[in-house]
C-alpha cells in the first residue's frame, strides 16, 4: 500500500481493472433504472405483496376483470403471483393485438398443465409460434377442417343426433324429464370421438378413474391398431387422414405418436365443449325467452316441412336460427378468455410500452358485452343480427368467440356444423318445458363457462305420430 496525494491506493495490478469493472456495472445499472422509469406501462390496480392481483379475480375471473377494466381502463397490467399479465377488454385494443401486431402476440403462454396434458404443447392451439406451428396449422386448415372434410363427416352427425333424438322421444312418451346438459355433452363427445378416432370413447370407458389418462390410453390403443393394418381408409376418421398423409410423404414434417395425439386432443377440447356448452346455453336462453323460442321453432319447422329428417342444406335456410346461435355465442362465449398469448418482443400499444415475454388475456366475454358496441348488451336479443353483417369469422373485433388472426380457432367449421345440426333437431322435433319454476342462469368457471346448475327439462314430442 502507498499514498499518492494523501489518498490510499494499492500496488496490486488488478485494482484498476476491478475499479473500471464496477464503475461500468454502476453506469449500466443507472442507465437501466433511468430507462425503466421512462417506460409508460399500462395502469395497474393496487396489488398485494407476493400474490399481486390474484385476490381481485374472484370465482368468475371474466366478470371480475371486466369490472376492473371499467375502473382502470381497457388495457391493464396485472401481477398474478410472479407472472406479469396484460388484460385486454376492448375491441380497439383487441384489434391492435390480433391484427396490427399479430406476430408479436402470436406466441402462446406455456403452463405446466398444458405442457403435460398436450404432450409438450405440440397440438395446434397451444404450440409455440414457429415452424412447427405453421406446419400443423396448414395441416389442420387444408386436411383436417376443410369444408370438404367437415361435410364428409355429416353421416356421423346424422347417426349420433338421431340416437339422442330417439332417447328424448322415448322420455317424452313416458312423460319423463331429462338432463339435457348431460345428453348434449354425450352426443357432442361421441361425434368428436368418431370423427377423430373412428370410435366412441364412452363405449371403451367404464366411466371410472382419470378421464385424461383413459383418453391417452384409448388413443394409444387405436393408433397401435391402425399401425398393424396394411392400409388405412382416410375417409373413416382424422387419425386415418394423418397416418395416410404421413405414409404418402405429403407432410413436410415428422409427426411422432405424441404429436398426433396432441393434435387429435384439440378436437376433444375444442370440438366437444364448443358444441355442448353453447347448445346448453342456447336452450336455456330460449326457455327463458318463450317468444324467441316460438319464433325460431316456427322457422325450423317451416324449412323442414314434413320431411322425416333434417338435411344439411336445410340449415342454410334457417337464418333466424343462425341469429340465435350468434347471440348465444356473444353472451356465452365458450372460452371467456381467448387462449392466452405471450409477447415475443417489446411493443408499443397505443401510448403504452408493452414488455416482451408477458402473458396476454383477451377478455372476449367483456368485449362482447361492451355497451359502446351493443345495444342492451346484457339482454338476449337474436334480432340484433338480422340484416346485420357482423360475424364471428375474424373481421369484427367486438365479436370474437373463436378469436382472430393467425391464432384463430381452426376447428371453428367443425364445431359450428355440429352445433347447428344438433340445435335444429332439438328445436324441430320437440317442445320444451322447464322442470323447475325458475331458470337459474348462474355461471361456473372451468375449462369452459357452463351453467352452474345442469339444464333439466321436460320434452314433448311435436310430432307424436312419428
Amino acid at each position: 500500500m502507498e499514498f499518492i496525494n494523501g489518498v490510499k491506493t494499492y500496488d496490486n495490478p488488478l485494482f484498476p481493472c476491478l475499479f473500471l469493472f464496477f464503475s461500468f456495472v454502476i453506469i449500466i445499472y443507472l442507465q437501466l433504472a433511468k430507462t425503466k422509469k421512462k417506460l409508460n406501462l399500462p395502469p395497474s390496480p393496487p396489488r398485494l405483496p407476493i400474490i399481486g392481483n390474484f385476490h381481485q379475480l374472484g370465482i368468475l375471473p371474466h366478470q371480475s376483470l371486466r369490472d376492473l377494466a371499467a375502473k382502470h381502463g381497457s388495457l391493464l397490467l396485472l401481477q398474478l403471483g410472479h407472472n406479469p399479465t396484460l388484460v385486454v377488454s376492448s375491441a380497439e385494443v383487441a384489434e391492435k393485438v390480433m391484427k396490427s401486431h399479430d406476430i408479436v402476440f402470436s406466441n402462446r403462454a406455456k403452463t405446466t398443465a398444458t405442457n403435460i396434458m398436450l404432450y409438450g404443447c405440440t397440438d395446434i392451439g397451444f404450440a409455440p409460434y414457429g415452424e412447427y406451428w405453421r406446419q400443423v396449422k396448414k395441416l389442420s386448415v387444408v386436411e383436417l377442417f376443410s369444408h370438404k372434410r367437415v361435410e364428409s363427416f355429416q353421416f356421423v352427425r346424422d347417426e349420433e343426433v338421431e340416437l339422442v333424438v330417439n332417447k328424448i322421444r322415448k322420455a317424452s312418451i313416458n312423460g319423463q324429464p331429462i338432463n339435457l346438459t348431460k345428453m348434449v355433452f354425450s352426443v357432442s363427445n361421441n361425434i368428436v370421438s368418431r370423427c377423430a378416432l373412428g370410435r366412441k370413447f364412452e363405449e371403451d370407458s367404464d366411466g371410472d378413474g382419470d378421464g385424461d389418462g383413459e383418453l391417452d390410453e384409448f388413443m394409444d390403443q387405436i393408433i397401435e391398431e391402425r399401425k398393424d393394418l396394411d392400409e388405412v381408409n382416410p375417409k373413416n376418421d382424422l387419425l386415418s387422414v394423418l397416418l395416410q398423409l404421413q405414409k404418402d410423404g405429403k407432410i413436410d414434417m415428422e409427426l411422432t405418436q405424441d404429436n398426433i395425439k396432441a393434435i387429435l386432443l384439440d378436437m376433444f377440447i375444442g370440438g366437444s365443449d364448443t358444441t355442448s356448452t353453447t347448445t346448453e346455453w342456447l336452450m336455456a336462453e330460449l326457455l327463458k325467452h318463450p317468444n324467441t323460442m316460438k319464433k325460431v321453432q316456427e322457422e325450423v319447422r317451416m324449412v323442414v316441412g314434413n320431411k322425416p329428417k333434417i338435411e344439411v342444406h336445410d340449415i342454410n335456410k334457417m337464418e333466424f336460427l343462425k341469429c340465435v346461435i350468434k347471440e348465444t355465442l356473444r353472451l356465452h362465449p365458450t372460452l371467456p378468455f381467448l387462449v392466452p398469448r405471450r409477447t415475443s418482443t417489446a411493443v408499443k400499444l397505443f401510448d403504452y410500452d408493452i414488455p416482451s415475454d408477458i402473458t396476454v388475456f383477451i377478455n372476449a366475454w367483456a368485449i362482447q358485452r361492451d355497451p359502446r358496441w351493443w345495444d342492451m348488451p346484457e339482454e338476449f336479443i337474436p334480432e340484433r343480427f338480422e340484416n346485420n353483417g357482423v360475424d364471428f369469422k375474424g373481421q369484427d373485433f367486438h365479436f370474437i368467440p373463436f378469436g382472430c388472426g393467425r391464432r384463430q380457432c381452426p376447428g371453428m367449421p367443425f364445431g359450428l356444423a355440429s352445433l347447428e345440426y344438433l340445435s335444429a333437431n332439438l328445436l324441430h322435433w320437440f317442445d320444451w318445458e322447464l322442470c323447475a319454476e325458475n331458470l337459474d342462469m348462474e355461471e361456473v368457471y372451468g375449462l369452459t363457462v357452463n351453467k352452474k346448475i345442469p339444464l333439466h327439462v321436460l320434452p314433448k314430442s311435436h310430432f307424436p305420430s312419428i
